[in-house]
């Protein structure tokens, strides 16, 4: 039976959960960092839909104002479970030190990132939540096979706030985000089409019509038949991550090698009330 041992503690403190794994998959996942992240401690959300706004009319000095309701429907979101395990050396949990902590705390994040992420693009994950390409009213938007401007770019942002949106992101593959960034103004003239972020970190970041762009390689690659671009409205998209991560630890199953599995569960779920707010711009004539 798997047992929480003492070099687990000084590795992973229950306080220490929320700083190591909790703030750094919320950081590094692209749905977290594309949508607004929620943390809760109920075992399910629930978003409110507007499916009608209330009608307003003109009303003559005196009269009776006509009351009409707002109609609204809501979608709830229940987080599943998603699991990672890692193993260490004894020496390592041994050492309760804030390095030691990070290197195994990153481990966890990347694996926990990574299955997150992938459900997050997907239709469906078995025993994980509906994802992007499960929403039948997100809006369609074609840039062409051989795209060679950005136009179907503002497409999509006048799509988006054709039903009240914003698109503050674009998220595609590393591949993808490169065939863009290779766009000249002109030809005979070596100077990008698109400009980058110089506030950004390494002063790469691609921005397309304004908005800047998140690349992750789990979108549909640009070698695919139609490679897919996403616009997220932030404020209309939302992954929830629920507060009680747990971390345990048993050395019984590497007994044999001197080492300690991790066990790292968390549970997420993503929300989409507002569904022609997320565009996805295919790179595809038809």
């Amino acid at each position: 039976m798997s047992q929480l041992t003492t070099n687990a503690s000084s590795i992973l403190r229950p306080e220490d959960v929320h700083e190591l794994l909790i703030e750094p998959v919320q950081r590094e996942s692209v749905a977290f960092a594309a949508s607004t992240p929620v943390t809760t401690s109920a075992p399910e959300v629930r978003f409110p839909k507007l499916t009608a706004d209330p009608t307003a009319g003109w009303v003559a000095e005196g009269e009776e104002i006509t009351v009409d309701d707002a109609e609204f429907a809501d979608i709830t979101v229940k987080p599943a479970k998603v699991a990672a395990i890692t193993a260490v050396s004894v020496e390592l949990a041994a050492d309760s030190s804030p390095e030691a902590s990070k290197v195994i705390g990153q481990a966890l994040v990347r694996s926990l990132t990574a299955k997150i992420d992938q459900a997050w693009f997907a239709a469906t994950t078995v025993n994980g939540p509906s994802g992007l390409k499960s929403l039948t009213g997100a809006q369609l938007v074609l840039a062409g096979s051989a795209p060679t401007n950005t136009d179907a770019f503002l497409e999509a942002i006048t799509a988006a706030e054709n039903v009240g949106g914003t698109i503050t992101s674009w998220v595609m593959t590393p591949e993808t985000a490169l065939l863009f960034s290779r766009l000249k103004k002109q030809v005979g003239n070596e100077e990008p089409l698109l400009a980058t972020d110089a506030a950004s970190a390494d002063g790469r970041k691609l921005r397309i019509a304004g908005v800047p762009v998140i690349t992750t390689p789990y979108v549909s690659p640009v070698a695919s038949p139609a490679p897919t671009i996403w616009g997220i409205c932030r404020d209309r998209t939302y992954a929830v991550m629920r507060s009680d991560v747990v971390v345990d630890a048993d050395k019984s199953v590497y007994w044999s090698s001197d080492r300690l599995g991790l066990k790292a569960t968390a549970r997420v779920g993503f929300g989409f009330p507002h569904e022609p707010s997320v565009i996805e711009v295919r790179l595809a004539d038809a």
